[in-house]
């Protein structure tokens, strides 16, 4: 059976990398920042579709009582695959399929790293 992993609003699913002096993507974090397990780093797996501006009517005109309300969003800027510095704190722990991830409210991201495509030769 496959399922599939829903984030809702602002949250972000990551995997977190082994507790490490140096982060994969080659950041040293300080060892005082290390020792208070403040920050933790990992790989963005999945994002929810962003922050709720509210709905709007997107077919009828309001007073005909015929109208269809969409919800719309502002996007996250973490993507998947990025590398992500987060807080501890507000992250929640959980376990899916024996994998442990962390869901992490987008303003809890302190830094991402995204691999960058080499732009084409004129």
């Amino acid at each position: 059976m496959s399922r599939e992993v829903i984030l809702i609003g602002d949250k972000v699913l990551i995997k977190p990398e082994e507790e490490n002096q140096k982060t994969a993507s080659g950041l040293y974090l300080p060892q005082g920042v290390q020792q208070k397990d403040e920050v933790m780093t990992g790989t963005v797996v999945n994002t929810g579709p962003g922050y709720p501006l509210g709905e709007a009517a997107s077919e009828g005109e309001p007073w005909s009582g015929r109208t269809r309300m969409e919800l719309r969003y502002v996007p996250l800027q973490a993507q998947k695959g990025d590398v992500a510095i987060f807080l501890k704190a507000p992250a929640v722990e959980v376990e899916i399929d024996g994998s442990k991830y962390q869901i992490v409210p987008h303003n809890a991201i302190l830094l991402l790293i995204r691999d960058s495509l080499p732009l084409p030769l004129p």
